[in-house]
């Protein structure tokens, strides 16, 4: 074994191999993290030939690679023939070695950063966006910071590589000992000489190299994992393309005016809307087009056609070709996971959005007012992750108002959150935006924290909106039954008019008594749960007889299942529900059957189909 690791007495190839490999290194670091950059963002055609071209070194043979960059670089190329003209050539030099080790290297540090990239969360980039960061700025203190650790572990891989490479190499470089000769070399030509001992000492030279530098990669990132880990005594947790800027254009109005249509893959949103300084709730089941709608106001996405305007100012115009970038739109984004920087202090996420003009001291004090304003006064040096779920939203919410926009966008920011969380942070947040000088939207499927937060609602449904107004009338006279049932209304049944002020409730199999005017265009009758009144006998009008098919219990309230008419069947044979707190119902379970209920004409909802 001691004959296999003689030292050779030429150590030329481990200085060149080391010169080469850390020269492809530096040019693939820049070169492999520009275009992998660029690729994240590219939506343009031919993305995928692209993704080919630019991986091919790894999966062509090297000697093809070699023949390739021998047709360009060659007194023949078309490269080689302007070297030749300023009596340059890289053919059989050193330059052309670290050439073939750069291309050979860039797929690994191409594919590894783009795959870092790739699993930062794009919210991330997109709040820094909204926040004022210039594309520079995203990049520089967000997105590489975040996937500095695949990065990293790029960057030892293609050195890695180019210190390997051997085939294209010796296409275009050749071997010169001294000049060219790097290590795969000199261990190829010292078992074809016969040399094992020195072959042996090359090979192990090659791979202590190598293998050290990826496992110290690996053990900075143990150590960086490691620290980011949450201690025990720590809270618990529960671009666009081309644009033209935006004019002075004279619009008469303050607020936000939104009327847009973009085409989406199994609807379109399609939604007119104004908002002033108050709370407007966006209120929509799951793929209504809520978060799109305010993507496309923070300038995360372009609508097809339309505008938004922001007190005065157009930040979107299809047919000007007007679309001003999130940076300059003053729009507030609060996302669901929040999207504090992971890399960044308390102080530092919320200094993020605020002008680079501002001097240190300026800085440190509107950091420290937005501190106090959320009572974390001694978190300012804390991480995202040694905070509690309510801490991270403050946080996230005085990152927000630090920035000074004009409108603040929140979608779902309590989903995250716990039920006594959840209760507390609703309460702040609403008191923050009672104060806020501007225009506020709030996204939620969650009815009741709509109606506690919001005074007016927009109410989408498949993109549209199919109500819009004041909270309590579209509580009240929903209109429509899908607004209804979006607003609640767990009762809701067919008519067929049989008289001016006279129904039948076809599911249910009564006949009501109605006050409202009836048109041809009313098509269903719905109650509301907690609405329902409970009689000891059917004296009063729309009352009935009914019996319980099954209850539902929560802390406070009780959910009956009532029939009627006829004892039921089955748990499923019912015709509406009731909701009774359960002080009520102790006292009303005593009583014998039937019970009476009466539908209340003035508690009826009448509703266009």
């Amino acid at each position: 074994m001691a004959e296999l690791l003689t030292l050779p007495l030429d150590l030329s190839p481990l200085w060149i191999s080391l010169k080469i490999a850390s020269l492809a290194t530096f040019f693939t670091f820049f070169a492999g993290i520009a275009v992998a950059y660029w690729m994240l963002n590219y939506r343009g055609k031919g993305k995928f030939l692209l993704e080919g071209i630019f991986i091919s070194p790894l999966i062509l043979p090297p000697t093809v690679v070699g023949f390739l960059l021998l047709l360009i670089f060659g007194k023949n190329g078309w490269v080689g023939k302007l070297l030749m003209s300023i009596d340059f050539s890289v053919v059989f030099t050193w330059y052309g070695a670290v050439i073939t080790a750069t291309v050979v290297a860039f797929p690994l540090m191409y594919r590894t950063a783009l795959g870092a990239f790739e699993q930062i969360d794009q919210n991330f980039l997109a709040v820094a966006r909204t926040l004022g960061a210039s594309e520079w700025t995203v990049f520089r203190r967000v997105l590489l910071p975040l996937a500095l650790p695949g990065v990293l572990a790029g960057t030892m891989l293609a050195f890695a590589r180019a210190l390997g490479e051997f085939g294209a190499t010796l296409m275009l470089a050749g071997n010169i000992p001294g000049q060219t000769q790097t290590i795969p070399m000199a261990i190829y030509f010292a078992v074809e000489a016969g040399d094992i001992s020195e072959a042996g000492f090359w090979a192990v030279a090659i791979m202590l190299i190598s293998l050290s530098g990826i496992i110290t990669v690996n053990f900075w990132q143990k150590q960086r994992s490691d620290n980011q880990r949450p201690s025990s005594r720590t809270f618990q947790a529960s671009v666009f393309g081309a644009h033209r800027k935006s004019e002075a254009i004279a619009v008469h109005s303050s607020g936000l005016v939104v009327d847009i249509q973009k085409q989406l893959a199994t609807f379109d949103l399609d939604l007119s809307f104004s908002a002033t300084e108050s709370t407007l709730g966006i209120l929509g089941g799951s793929g209504a087009g809520k978060s799109m709608l305010l993507r496309c106001i923070a300038g995360m996405e372009s609508p097809t056609k339309g505008q938004i305007i922001l007190n005065g100012r157009i930040l979107f115009d299809a047919k000007a070709g007007i679309n001003v970038p999130s940076r300059d739109r003053k729009v507030g984004f609060l996302v669901q996971n929040y999207a504090l920087f992971p890399n960044m202090t308390v102080a530092q996420n919320i200094a993020f959005g605020l002008p680079q003009s501002l001097s240190s001291s300026e800085v440190r004090q509107r950091v420290e007012a937005q501190l106090e304003a959320i009572q974390l006064q001694g978190y300012r040096d804390r991480y995202p992750h040694q905070l509690s779920g309510g801490q991270q939203q403050r946080v996230a919410l005085a990152r927000v108002l630090a920035s000074e926009p004009e409108v603040i966008l929140l979608d779902e920011p309590f989903s995250a959150l716990d039920t006594h969380l959840r209760s507390q942070m609703e309460q702040e947040v609403s008191l923050r935006l009672q104060h806020f000088k501007g225009v506020s939207l709030f996204v939620t499927h969650n009815l009741e924290e709509a109606y506690r937060v919001c005074e007016n609602l927009l109410v989408l449904a498949q993109g549209h909106a199919i109500a819009d107004g004041s909270k309590y009338d579209i509580f009240e006279r929903p209109g429509a039954v899908g607004v209804a049932q979006l607003t609640g209304c767990k009762n809701i049944s067919p008519i067929q008019v049989i008289a001016e002020q006279e129904i039948s409730a076809i599911d249910w199999g009564i006949c009501l008594q109605v006050i409202e005017p009836l048109s041809a265009r009313l098509a269903y009758v719905g109650i509301r749960a907690h609405q329902i009144r409970f009689r000891e006998d059917d004296n009063a009008e729309n009352t009935f007889p009914c019996w319980v098919a099954s209850t539902s219990e929560t802390p406070h309230r009780m959910t009956v299942f009532l029939k009627f008419n006829s004892s039921p069947t089955h748990l499923q044979d019912y015709h509406l529900q009731a909701e009774v707190f359960k002080e009520k119902w102790e006292v009303l379970k005593q009583i014998p059957f039937p019970w009476f209920v009466q539908l209340d004409a003035l508690r009826l909802i009448l509703l266009e189909a």
